[in-house]
């Protein structure tokens, strides 16, 4: 690999945020499928394939509000403003993509490895779609611990809605996120 793709990469990786406002386009099919074919690259002990998406299209971002606020008062939410507001949320972008965690038994594949190949598949889609010219937010919230939800989604009660992604093009340039410095987060082991 070249210098000037290794920096690429690295750009890349440094420059994705989450965007809060999101607009028109959103990515083509073939363009979400090359993000679903990075997801699917994902470190995956025993290739066991945790990962699944379901996408809402535009056309079903209001059925999925209604949703979110049934699953908001299966919860116990009860506040018709609150539950009024979920049903918007959907509205933050043209695409939404729920990545979901089909957790499995397995004598060597703990479920916490699983949940973890999920989110590494989470950021694989992610990047795939910044470096195709689009921006995202991930988020989750209180709906995503809706039995009720899942049920609906077709999941059993181990699994986990891992994340509500939405998806566009940033509404407004954002600033770039501060370097980090990393001697805080990193030590060499010795030892003792």
């Amino acid at each position: 690999m070249t210098d000037s793709i290794i920096e690429t990469i690295h750009q890349n990786i440094h420059q994705r945020q989450s965007i809060g406002q999101l607009i028109e386009p959103a990515p083509n099919t073939e363009q979400l499928e090359k993000a679903v074919q990075a997801a699917l690259a994902a470190p995956d002990h025993h290739r066991l394939k945790p990962t699944r998406f379901v996408i809402i299209t535009p056309e079903q971002r209001a059925a999925f509000g209604e949703h979110l606020a049934k699953a908001l008062a299966d919860l116990g939410e009860a506040d018709p403003a609150q539950l009024d507001r979920v049903k918007q949320h959907p509205f933050r972008a043209p695409l939404l993509v729920l990545a979901l965690t089909s957790i499995q038994d397995h004598p060597k594949v703990p479920h916490f490895e699983q949940i973890l190949s999920t989110g590494a598949a989470i950021q694989n889609f992610l990047l795939s779609l910044q470096a195709q010219g689009f921006a995202t937010m991930w988020r989750s919230g209180a709906v995503v611990e809706s039995n009720w939800l899942k049920q609906q989604l077709g999941l059993k009660e181990q699994d986990l809605i891992s994340g509500i992604i939405y998806i566009g093009t940033a509404a407004k340039a954002i600033a770039p996120r501060a370097a980090i410095d990393s001697q805080d987060f990193v030590k060499i082991w010795q030892d003792s």
